[in-house]
C-alpha cells in the first residue's frame, strides 16, 4: 500500500509539473504579427521588470501602473491584461521594489520623486523600444495617482490617461470613507465600535487592515466578487514565474517595507490632484460605482473639473475597488470603447493635418 501510495504521490507530481510546463508553454507563444517578452531595466540604477503582449505590433503602446503603492499584481495578472492585446501592445511594470522588480539584497529608497523619475525613464524607455513616440497611460488605484501626475508633467510623452478606481487624495479619501463607515454603522454597535477604534487616520498597518475588515463588513471589500476567471490556474500556469517566486511572492517576500513610508509621508500628500485639473492629453475613468477603497463621489467630484481635449466617465455599476479582477471581462469591454475613440481622434488629426506636397524629379 506504502508502495502504491508512494506511485500515485509521484505521478500526481509528475503530471502537475507536465501541465505547467504545457500551460507555460502556450502562454509564451507570439501571435502572429504580435509580441510577447519579458526582460529587466535598468531604469534609475534600479533593475525592475516588464512584460509586454500585444497581438499586433502597430498597435498603440499602453502602460499598465499596479496599485499599491508597492502591490504588484505580475503574479497573475497578465490573466486580465491580455484581453486588451488586440487593441493595444500592453506593457505591465513591477515597479521598484516590488513583484520581480524586488530584491532583498538591494533595499529601495521610495519617495515621490524617485516614482515620478521612474515612470519617465520607464516612458522614455518604451517609446524607444517599442518605436513609438506616444503611449496610453492606464493606472489602477495608486497607479492612477502615480499616472495622473505622469500625465500632467509630461503630456508629450502620452497619447491619453484611464484612471481605474481613480485615487485622488489621501487625507480626504479617508475622511469620506470614514464618514461612510459612519453611517453605515448607525444600528451595529460592534461595528461602530470599530469604525471609531479606525478613526479616519492610517498610521500603522493595523489601521489598513481594520478600515479593509470594515468595508468587507458592509458589502465594500475589494474583491467582494471574487474573480471572473481562476486565480489558481492564472498564478500556476504564469509563463513568467518560477516555482520558488511563486513562493516568495505569496509569502509576501516581494514588497519594499520602505512602501508603507512613502504611503505615510508629505511626498506622497503632495501629489494630490485636488486643485489641478488641466490635463493637455484624453482624460478617462473607469470606476466602480461602491468603490469607497479610492472614493468614488471624489473621483467624479474632480473629473467634473477636468479640462482635456476629451474626458469620460466610464462606471461599472455595483462594483468595488477590484473591478480589473473580479469584472474582468467588463471591464475589457470599457477599455475597447476607449481604444475606439482614440482611433477616431487620430484619424481626425490625420484628417485635418496639412497636407505636404509631393516632390517630383524632372
Amino acid at each position: 500500500m506504502k508502495r502504491i501510495a508512494g506511485i500515485t504521490i509521484l505521478s500526481l507530481i509528475v503530471f502537475l509539473f507536465l501541465t505547467r510546463w504545457i500551460g507555460q508553454g502556450v502562454n509564451r507563444r507570439v501571435p502572429s504579427g504580435g509580441i510577447n517578452e519579458s526582460m529587466y531595466v535598468d531604469i534609475n540604477g534600479s533593475k525592475q521588470w516588464i512584460s509586454i503582449y500585444g497581438q499586433n505590433n502597430d498597435n498603440p503602446v499602453l502602460l499598465y501602473l499596479h496599485g499599491g503603492p508597492g502591490a504588484s499584481t505580475s503574479l497573475y495578472d497578465y490573466a486580465f491584461t491580455r484581453k486588451w492585446g488586440d487593441d493595444y501592445t500592453v506593457v505591465t511594470w513591477d515597479q521598484r521594489g516590488c513583484g520581480k522588480s524586488y530584491d532583498k539584497s538591494h533595499p529601495e529608497t521610495i519617495t515621490a520623486d524617485i516614482m515620478m523619475q521612474d515612470g519617465k525613464a520607464m516612458t522614455e524607455f518604451l517609446r524607444e523600444h517599442l518605436q513609438v513616440e506616444k503611449i496610453t497611460l492606464l493606472g489602477h488605484s495608486w497607479g492612477s495617482y502615480l499616472g495622473a501626475n505622469l500625465a500632467l508633467a509630461y503630456p508629450e510623452y502620452y497619447e491619453a490617461f484611464i484612471g481605474a478606481g481613480q485615487f485622488i487624495d489621501r487625507d480626504e479619501n479617508e475622511r469620506r470613507l470614514h464618514e461612510a463607515a459612519l453611517a453605515w454603522s448607525e444600528n451595529d454597535p460592534e461595528g461602530r465600535e470599530m469604525v471609531e477604534k479606525w478613526g479616519a487616520t492610517i498610521a500603522e498597518e493595523e489601521d489598513v487592515l481594520l478600515r479593509s475588515e470594515i468595508m468587507e463588513r458592509y458589502g465594500y471589500g475589494m474583491m467582494k466578487d471574487g474573480t471572473d476567471y481562476s486565480l489558481f490556474a492564472a498564478v500556476f500556469f504564469n509563463p513568467y514565474y518560477s516555482l520558488r517566486e511563486i513562493i516568495n511572492c505569496l509569502k509576501s517576500e516581494q514588497t519594499s517595507s520602505d512602501y508603507w513610508s512613502f504611503f505615510l509621508s508629505d511626498g506622497f500628500l503632495n501629489m494630490s490632484l485636488l486643485g489641478r485639473y488641466d490635463y493637455a492629453v484624453p482624460y478617462y475613468n473607469i470606476n466602480g460605482d461602491i468603490d469607497y477603497q479610492t472614493n468614488y463621489p471624489l473621483a467624479c467630484e474632480y473629473f467634473e473639473q477636468v479640462d482635456a481635449p476629451n474626458k469620460q466617465m466610464l462606471v461599472m455599476k455595483d462594483a468595488t475597488h477590484g473591478l480589473l479582477e473580479s469584472r474582468s471581462e467588463e471591464f475589457s469591454g470599457f477599455l475597447h470603447q476607449i481604444a475606439g475613440l482614440s482611433r477616431r481622434r487620430s484619424r481626425v488629426r490625420a484628417s485635418s493635418a496639412p497636407q505636404k506636397k509631393a516632390l517630383t524629379d524632372f
